[in-house]
């Protein structure tokens, strides 16, 4: 089948891989319909992390059941149904006590796992004709027959269980405001979020006026150009002092604007610490900042040697003053994906927004270039086998 593998730095191409089989009884197979890029394959993408060439790329994956392990009993051939990019056991303490995104079985001597992605196991990715599910009846999600919420729908695997994770982390509550750093697929999925829990207030900070736009027109959100002027004062300014809760959907590839280079997203203007400390100072004393962007204990690619090795310059004496609080880590989207699923069935929530592209799996290589360039336009790239 054809897949999108990694070459190197900057560098995938379509290729011939072997398909995937049954290897256990819990196991099915699907024909991909919808697979996501997502902007953590920019970090494998980038050379940002020690992903090897050979890994076939993608954790955001639905698709059609066409082979069923006889150890599944709750899924059958013909069935849709969309992964959580989790890869996740169901059994273990971390699965059941919610945290699938920490799963103790599926990758031994770390926790947690995912398809297609550096260090998460051996599960190939979904940027192909067909996926093998492990653990299938706990791992895949029924979707209604047909091709109604196909968009919707994909996104189910990741980016809108992540960002509604991310207001979860801040303990959002309806009538509160709230800051998300971040416009793109995550940041607008946390913003959208903040919308659809009734949140008074929703300020959102990118330089991207294509993503500023969308989280004005969808999630209701006041934009905020941090290329400007600080980010923080303008927030500070408009909302008398500060905001009840905030998210970081940057990580650790975070841009400062004080930092001048040829390109616009060349490392050397990466701090990234820069959202944290931000957040710090835009959230009210005693507020909670929720943190799903990503951050990594080593960096190939980073700035300076303390980031290098994942140790990064927070204000914590500031965190500690405010008696603000934190939660951090990524998805655990079992936890949402069922409830944001019917939302999206009764027309209580609509993602689909955030969607620029739907292209065929021969376009991945350019798309990933656009993408990576944060082209004007490019939010959500989509990709049907």
């Amino acid at each position: 089948m054809e897949a999108v593998v990694f070459q190197g730095e900057h560098d995938v191409a379509i290729e011939e891989v072997d398909e995937p089989a049954i290897e256990h009884p819990n196991d099915v197979l699907i024909d991909i319909t919808t697979t996501c890029i997502c902007g953590s394959d920019l970090h494998m993408y980038e050379g940002r992390t020690a992903a090897e060439p050979g890994i076939v790329f993608g954790h955001e994956n639905m698709g059609i059941v066409t082979e069923v392990g006889e150890g599944v009993s709750d899924l059958e051939e013909g069935d849709r149904v969309v992964a959580p990019f989790n890869v996740a056991c169901g059994f273990c303490e971390n699965c059941e006590n919610g945290y699938t995104g920490f799963c103790t079985n599926v990758n031994p001597g770390f926790a947690g796992g995912a398809y297609g992605y550096v260090a998460m196991g051996p599960y190939k990715g979904g940027q192909a004709e067909k996926l093998r599910i492990p653990y299938a009846d706990f791992n895949a999600l029924q979707l209604p027959e047909g091709d109604e919420h196909e968009d919707s729908f994909s996104l189910l695997a990741d980016i809108f269980p992540t960002g509604w994770h991310g207001t979860e982390l801040a303990n959002l509550q309806p009538g509160e405001s709230i800051a998300v750093y971040g416009a793109g697929p995550v940041g607008l999925m946390a913003a959208y979020s903040a919308k659809l829990k009734g949140a008074s207030k929703i300020y959102t900070v990118d330089r991207v006026p294509s993503r500023l736009d969308l989280a004005e027109e969808y999630c209701d959100a006041t934009p905020i150009n941090f290329e400007e002027s600080d980010p923080v004062e303008q927030i500070k300014s408009d909302h008398g002092g500060g905001v009840d809760r905030g998210v970081d959907a940057v990580g650790y590839q975070a841009i400062d604007p004080d930092k001048q280079a040829d390109d616009d997203y060349d490392p050397a203007r990466e701090n990234p610490a820069i959202v944290l400390n931000n957040l710090i100072r835009t959230v009210k004393p005693t507020g909670e900042l929720g943190i799903p962007g990503l951050y990594v204990p080593d960096d190939p690619g980073a700035p300076d040697e303390m980031a290098a090795e994942g140790r990064l310059g927070i204000d914590f004496g500031l965190l500690f003053e405010k008696g603000q609080r934190l939660g951090t880590g990524q998805c655990n989207v079992k936890e949402y994906n069922r409830q944001l699923r019917d939302m999206i069935i009764e027309g209580r929530a609509d993602p689909s927004f955030v969607v620029s592209h739907r292209v065929g799996l021969d376009e991945a290589p350019e798309m990933y270039q656009r993408f990576d360039d944060r082209e004007e336009g490019v939010t959500k790239v989509l990709l049907e086998p």
